[in-house]
């Protein structure tokens, strides 16, 4: 049997690899993503006083940090009973949503976007941001980089750092905001919001008009039906900072709709030996293996899952957006994978709607923006969307605050089985005879890409081991001595 391994795979946070198998006649066997490395984020954040959480989590990753920082600071409030304050609530997930904008354009035009905008077969030194900005123009990569500069100054602001923010800590935020800093908030909201709806419109252009790309996006190599996850308001809006976690089946009809104290009862996690990511599952339905369809405990919880279990967008132009998508694809649910950066930049719309609403409310001035925790603590869940996918946060803690157990699911966990099936059937469909060039292994990846993993903060699987490789040279280059764990 033959192998074909993609390693390292390409634009991603972390590092994997995929490894395809062909059988006698060069046609898929199998197909796998393997994540290598281990991180021990929930078991060295034991002994920790409880109010670090925050900080600490932040550091699990460099792409998303917010979203630690938010659903670490909503489980210390559980932890601590504390109920916020409206100004303190808006302050929180108006950052939120700053940092969504800067992150959904990271992924559209310098990760996802460069397959769409230069091909998934041009040269592998043209598919990248450079390549973007030579196909579309110097003024357009100026416009991104405008906005994501803007985005990065508020969160910095706001959070007390542009990388690794600080500023949302238990029962609140460490700061308010004062007149001066929420007119230039308000700016930035409505510069953000036409940055939107230019993003779309380029969309429209380059991928809707090239009818080899819908057909791409189309196409039954890249479509799976699993179940979809996402937080929804109480409207069954989207919602990315609060909510009920709501899934829905292959057919879209609701199937769950629960808060994030009682993860446990709905979510259960599967082990491979071959990968330190975990496969999560609805543990109702059971783990049935790497395959989709009703019988299958799979889901995704991507940008198009959150547009699947809603009932559309909170904010009228992301809602209108919302509605044509559906209405151009056939319909709710859509299940083709490179659907979803469609829905990513509808996303993207909509946080920067949603930043310009709560830039606009007088209470984003007021003066409580926190309340000090009193109550002893114990044990807190919560749930926010990062951008990649429905994250959980769940601490418990002695009657000192200090942490006794952790247990973190992100977005590229909830992904992995999903991620698992797209790169396998996309494979299937794409490698035929044992034929196969760079061009192919790159819309193998584009599979994969479309979630916009980052395995940064996936991989915290614990106990384990990390591969170790220790080549010993002489001072010719020649090897004295290999050493493999």
């Amino acid at each position: 049997m033959k192998t074909i391994t993609i390693d390292p795979i390409t634009r991603l946070e972390g590092h994997g690899k995929i490894s395809i198998f062909l059988d006698d006649d060069g046609n898929v066997a199998d197909a796998y993503v393997q994540i290598p490395e281990l991180r021990g984020f929930e078991k060295f954040c034991v002994g920790r006083p409880v109010e670090e959480m925050p900080r600490i989590t932040t550091r699990i990753c460099g792409v998303c940090p917010e979203a630690h920082l938010m659903a670490s600071a909503k489980t210390c409030d559980a932890v601590y009973h504390v109920d916020l304050p409206r100004t303190a609530k808006m302050l929180r997930e108006l950052l939120y949503a700053i940092f969504y904008v800067t992150d959904h354009a990271t992924h559209f035009y310098a990760l996802g976007g460069p397959d769409f905008v230069v091909g998934p077969d041009a040269p592998a030194a043209q598919r990248n941001i450079l390549g973007v900005i030579h196909k579309v123009g110097v003024e357009i990569g100026r416009k991104v980089i405008e906005t994501r500069g803007a985005c990065h100054e508020l969160i910095k602001m706001m959070g007390g750092k542009s990388v690794h923010p600080i500023g949302a800590v238990p029962g609140g935020m460490s700061k308010g905001m004062n007149r001066d800093e929420r007119d230039k908030v308000l700016e930035a909201g409505k510069a953000a919001v036409e940055f939107g709806k230019f993003s779309i419109d380029l969309f429209n252009q380059i991928v809707l008009g090239n009818k080899a790309y819908v057909d791409l996006i189309l196409s039954d190599g890249f479509t799976h039906r699993t179940y979809n996850m996402g937080l929804v308001d109480e409207r069954n809006r989207v919602n990315f900072y609060d909510g009920a976690v709501r899934v829905t089946g292959p057919d879209g009809g609701e199937v769950i709709k629960f808060k994030a104290a009682d993860y446990l009862e709905h979510l259960a996690e599967h082990v491979e030996p071959w990968t330190y990511l975990k496969f999560p599952y609805l543990r109702k339905i059971g783990w049935k293996g790497l395959v989709d369809g009703p019988e299958s405990g799979i889901y995704k919880a991507t940008p198009l899952s959150r547009l699947n279990v809603s009932e559309g967008m909170a904010t009228p132009l992301a809602n209108e957006e919302h509605d044509r998508m559906y209405k151009t694809l056939g319909g709710k649910p859509v299940h083709q994978t490179l659907a979803t950066h469609w829905a990513r930049l509808i996303e993207l719309l909509y946080a920067a709607e949603r930043w310009v609403e709560l830039a606009s409310d007088p209470d984003i001035m007021g003066a409580d923006y926190r309340i000090v925790p009193t109550r002893t603590p114990d044990e807190g869940m919560a749930v926010v969307e990062a951008p990649r996918g429905t994250l959980f946060h769940h601490y418990k803690t002695d009657k000192n605050g200090i942490v006794q157990e952790a247990n973190l699911i992100v977005g590229t966990t909830n992904n992995n089985g999903a991620i698992n099936l797209s790169v396998k059937k996309a494979a299937t469909a794409l490698i035929k005879g044992g034929q196969v060039n760079d061009g192919l292994l790159n819309m193998v990846e584009m599979a994969f890409r479309a979630y916009d993993p980052c395995f940064g903060c996936a991989t915290h699987a614990w106990p384990g081991q990390a591969p170790l490789h220790i080549r010993l040279l002489d001072r010719e280059g020649r090897t004295v001595r290999d050493l493999r764990r």
